[in-house]
């Protein structure tokens, strides 16, 4: 990842397995919106804030995990997709994907490299 380009997303502490998100403001091409940065199994993992099945923001007041902290869950409706990977497993989402972003965990920091579209504000 280019150190250059890349925007410092938070403290790597400040993320635990299973636990709170971090969102940040961005612009996607088709509006604002955000996106989220989450730990699981040990590993950073960031995604566009837009749930695949309605469109609207997954997280109820920065909590993206289910009770049991295994899967992502959209708050609006209980879509529920793999951290990993993404992939919608449970709701009318079903095997669709939520966009993920390029995340690198180094120097004590999460740090994300925009592309595409999806960029901060």
């Amino acid at each position: 990842m280019s150190q250059s380009c890349a925007v410092r997303v938070c403290d790597a502490q400040s993320l635990v397995d299973g636990g709170l998100g971090v969102k940040l403001p961005v612009t996607d091409g088709a509006g604002r919106g955000t996106v989220f940065f989450v730990r699981y199994q040990g590993k950073v993992y960031g995604y566009l804030n837009r749930c695949t099945h309605i469109g609207v923001e997954m997280d109820w007041e920065n909590s993206f995990f289910t009770r049991a902290g295994d899967l992502l869950m959209c708050a609006r409706h209980g879509a529920t997709f793999h951290p990993d990977t993404g992939v919608c497993v449970g709701g009318a989402a079903r095997n669709s994907r939520l966009t993920a972003l390029q995340v690198e965990e180094r120097d004590g920091a999460v740090y994300w490299q925009p592309a595409g579209k999806i960029q901060p504000l």
